[in-house]
């Protein structure tokens, strides 16, 4: 697929640029993103040249991730990354985030969210758009609640950074929740007497 631009209120989700490689190696020199993100530890410049020339691209490419900059409209500031990948079964997506130090408070990671959220659900199929999380990640636990994603449990060993395998929370964002019509009919399950 051909990369594209979102619009949201205070935001533009776009492709990664060349000019975006001092701010990805800034931001994810932060800790906290090394701590709960798949990002290397320590993150290197050629860390950050890799994942704008080489990754983001490629994803686009094969249709295999789609990772956008998120950056402030009034100013161009880089304020996060959203990416969005295809799971397994049809019409499943996953998204995973990370905010800016600096950016953090503001809503921001939300508001991409659901823009990436509606879009994934009009443009691309999608059905389904899952979250997770190593357990204990409250802050993005706080975003997928605050975006309507409905918690679904904890996975043992669900996720695996940094060549450990860690517990994982779980959620899920339908297109009924956002208000829009499925692709796809869904059939929920019913109490049953």
């Amino acid at each position: 697929m051909e990369p594209i631009t979102l619009t949201a209120e205070r935001l533009l989700l776009r492709p990664f640029a060349e000019d975006d490689v001092d701010a990805v190696h800034a931001a994810c020199q932060d800790p906290d993103i090394r701590r709960w993100t798949v990002v290397p530890s320590p993150y290197g410049r050629a860390d950050a040249e890799s994942f704008v020339r080489e990754l983001c691209p490629a994803g686009w490419r094969d249709d295999s991730a789609y990772n956008f900059a998120v950056v402030r409209r009034e100013d161009g500031a880089l304020v996060g990354a959203l990416e969005i990948t295809h799971r397994n079964l049809p019409g499943t997506y996953e998204v995973g985030f990370w905010a800016a130090k600096e950016h953090r408070g503001h809503g921001y990671t939300a508001e991409a969210v659901l823009a990436a959220a509606r879009w994934t659900f009009a443009s691309l199929g999608g059905d389904r758009l899952e979250w997770r999380a190593e357990t204990g990640n409250t802050a993005s636990r706080a975003v997928a609640l605050r975006c309507g994603f409905r918690m679904e449990g904890e996975q043992r060993s669900g996720l695996f950074n940094k060549g450990v395998r860690r517990d994982a929370w779980v959620g899920a964002l339908l297109p009924s929740d956002l208000g829009l019509p499925g692709n796809q009919p869904y059939l929920p399950a019913t109490a049953s007497a």
